[in-house]
């Protein structure tokens, strides 16, 4: 058998890092892990990434400017992408830009392993006879093990990539719904205190001329809200994209609105809850003025820590704004960590 493969593994997220490497156990290969698109380009400058796995929405650089780079600077790599961002156009772009192949999050082996006999990669990797069995699941000391920080680090990591999948699977029906392209943000994961709440909101809807949508929603030892905040400056261009036909009332903005809600806020819920075994319900959804967004759910005389996941989805050549913003409850925080540690 022959010398192992040099690969990069280019993501932001640790745990996306992990099941990356834990679907390439079969093969012979030597894995850099790097965390950002200038830390790969450094890698495969080195020889260290023959064959680069590469994630799009990244800090520093991300997955379209790598591919840029590696084009303009005919670097010696062979690019698949993998990414949770499923818009087709997203699909499009990469392959343009010289991607051998596109692959969704989460990691599915047989879609890779398809994907490297496409392109004649298995026998380069040298499979093995049989091929060893994949590592243990625990391949990091268990949470009891691990310091409260190590184990907070390692749960909002978790979240994260959990986000970035769901936060594709919504941006692709958006894109769908308005023959557009969306651009995707690095999601914000952070615990808020009960003190704090009330100016996180603010903070994330502080413009002028907003039109907010509240729902709430439920799962087996989980509840929390969704709130979804547009601006209506733009209310011409959001009629044109949903081919709108009329006058535009205030009435019919809202509808507009609660339109891209439904959308966003059902598809987030839906790709969270099916990478973790659950399904949610949702309430109804009620419009909320700004000066109204403190008397939700989870901020009215609220006393418990919140899990927040803010989302910022832009729709490209436009200037609107889609600001989804989910809060679970303190009481979810214990189910949903249970789950998670199970990632």
């Amino acid at each position: 058998m022959g010398s192992s493969i040099p690969v990069v593994i280019c993501d932001d997220s640790r745990l996306a890092r992990r099941q990356m490497a834990r679907a390439l156990t079969p093969w012979s290969v030597d894995i850099t892990e790097t965390t950002n698109g200038l830390e790969a380009l450094e890698a495969i400058r080195a020889g260290k990434g023959e064959l680069l796995f590469l994630d799009l929405n990244m800090p520093l650089m991300d997955g379209y400017e790598v591919l840029s780079r590696i084009r303009s600077n005919d670097l010696p790599t062979l690019t698949i992408v993998v990414s949770g961002d499923i818009q087709p156009e997203a699909r499009e772009r990469v392959m343009q830009q010289g991607a051998l192949d596109f692959i969704r999050k989460p990691i599915d082996l047989q879609q890779l392993s398809q994907t490297l006999k496409s392109f004649g990669l298995l026998e380069a990797l040298n499979q093995s006879e049989p091929p060893p069995p994949p590592p243990p699941e625990e391949t990091q000391p268990s949470p009891a093990e691990q310091t409260d920080t190590q184990t907070a680090l390692a749960l909002r990591d978790s979240y994260q990539e959990l986000s970035n999948v769901a936060m594709g699977e919504a941006a692709n029906l958006l894109a769908k719904l308005l023959d557009t392209f969306i651009e995707l943000p690095i999601p914000r994961i952070q615990l808020v205190e009960p003190c704090e709440l009330e100016a996180t909101l603010a903070q994330a809807f502080q413009a002028d001329s907003l039109t907010t949508v509240c729902q709430g929603f439920i799962a087996p030892g989980i509840s929390g809200e969704a709130l979804l905040t547009m601006s209506t400056r733009n209310a011409d261009n959001l009629a044109q994209l949903l081919n709108h036909d009329g006058k535009l009332t205030e009435q019919v903005e809202r509808e507009l609105v609660m339109d891209i809600a439904n959308v966003l806020i059902g598809a987030f819920l839906n790709g969270l809850g099916t990478q973790l075994d659950l399904r949610f319900s949702q309430g109804s959804p009620l419009m909320l003025r700004k000066e109204n967004l403190a008397q939700t759910e989870c901020c009215h005389g609220s006393r418990q820590t919140t899990l927040s996941i803010d989302i910022g989805y832009r729709i490209e050549g436009q200037e609107i704004n889609c600001d989804l913003l989910l809060l679970f409850t303190e009481d979810s925080l214990a189910k949903l960590n249970e789950l998670v540690r199970h990632l």
